[in-house]
């Protein structure tokens, strides 16, 4: 593999590692401003994405492989992660001190990170060849 594959691979991993960051950044700021459990619920929403991620990124490593798919790998991860993430979820949802919409900001901060970091490649110029072109790369 080259160098660029690597970082188009490794893409999910920073943007886990940067989620989970900026979410304990916010947390003693979000007591402080929000409240206790407007700030739960979006840190809850937050760690919810990531595990969601981590399982999805999973379930496609061993279903997309060059020697062909994993299918008990793939089987497994996806038992545990559609009944007993999303169950998860729902229950996140039901508790009543957290307000739904704290809840979508913190499931959604996965895709605000990424969409941040993309943005700062572009803007750096991280993807541009030596010719000037712009690479074709996932991300």
């Amino acid at each position: 593999m080259t160098k660029n594959s690597d970082a188009n691979i490794n893409f999910v991993g920073r943007t886990i590692r940067t989620t989970g960051i900026v979410l304990l950044v916010f947390l003693p700021f979000g007591f402080y401003y929000l409240g206790t459990f407007h700030a739960l619920a979006i840190f809850s929403g937050g760690v919810w994405g990531i595990i969601n991620l981590i399982f999805l990124s999973a379930m496609v490593r061993a279903a997309v492989r060059p020697d062909g798919a994993d299918t008990r790998r793939v089987a497994s991860v996806g038992l545990i992660k559609f009944p007993l993430l999303y169950l998860a979820g729902y229950f996140l949802l039901k508790v009543p001190q957290f307000d739904a919409l704290f809840l979508l900001i913190g499931f959604s901060s996965l895709i605000a990170i990424m969409v941040l970091k993309s943005l700062g490649r572009l803007l750096l110029g991280l993807d541009i060849g030596k010719n000037g072109e712009h690479m074709q790369k996932a991300i």
